[in-house]
């Protein structure tokens, strides 16, 4: 239940910096506070940042259009799935491969 409250807030948070125009937020502000954020993902717990990713794809139909598709690809867009395999080198070359042919 905690990891999916704490999946709504960083949805939220995350939205708003991919989100908001460039006059309203400054793009370089933006992309340093979601290099932050991507750091402070990536130092949860283990076990909890496993629950946090499951919650992303939970809580992505609460929201529509590009939101929806965005927050079911936050665990992508920072690296969270690498970051559980980091001790595992062919899970670790499985996702790489799966990001080559997602880019």
């Amino acid at each position: 239940m905690i990891a999916i409250q704490v999946a709504r807030i960083i949805a939220h948070f995350s939205l708003f910096l991919d989100l908001t125009d460039d006059d309203t937020l400054d793009p370089d502000e933006a992309v340093q506070m979601m290099e932050m954020l991507g750091a402070d993902l990536q130092a949860l717990d283990k076990a909890f940042l496993r629950e946090v990713i499951d919650a992303f794809a939970i809580i992505a139909p609460e929201f529509s259009g590009v939101a929806e598709h965005l927050v079911r690809d936050i665990p992508y867009h920072y690296y969270l799935k690498e970051q559980l395999a980091a001790d595992d080198p062919k899970r670790l070359a499985e996702l790489e491969a799966i990001r080559e042919a997602r880019d």
